[in-house]
């Protein structure tokens, strides 16, 4: 028996990727990087509450606008902040 050898086929919808323009967005200071911007704190309650979820859940880098370095501080600062009982772990 013989076998038709296959082409090699792109995925689907690889040339609707390629022709899509690139969108360039610019590039905008997380809000802990901003110039006269208060420090990350773990009493600042208000401003922590903002970046969980409902389920206690941290916002990730994405959806909540901050540079790796700040969300590894907000991390902290939360979990610091449910340890003394200042924030829930769950509402």
């Amino acid at each position: 028996m013989f076998f038709k050898p296959r082409k090699p086929f792109a995925k689907k919808g690889m040339a609707a990727r390629r022709k899509r323009k690139p969108r360039f967005r610019e590039q905008v200071k997380c809000r802990f990087c901003r110039e006269g911007a208060p420090p990350i704190d773990y009493k600042d309650i208000p401003v922590l509450s903002k970046l969980v979820t409902q389920h206690g859940k941290l916002f990730s880098r994405k959806r909540s606008g901050n540079c790796a370095s700040c969300q590894r501080k907000v991390k902290r600062a939360v979990k610091f902040a449910r340890f003394l009982a200042l924030m829930p772990y769950v509402t």
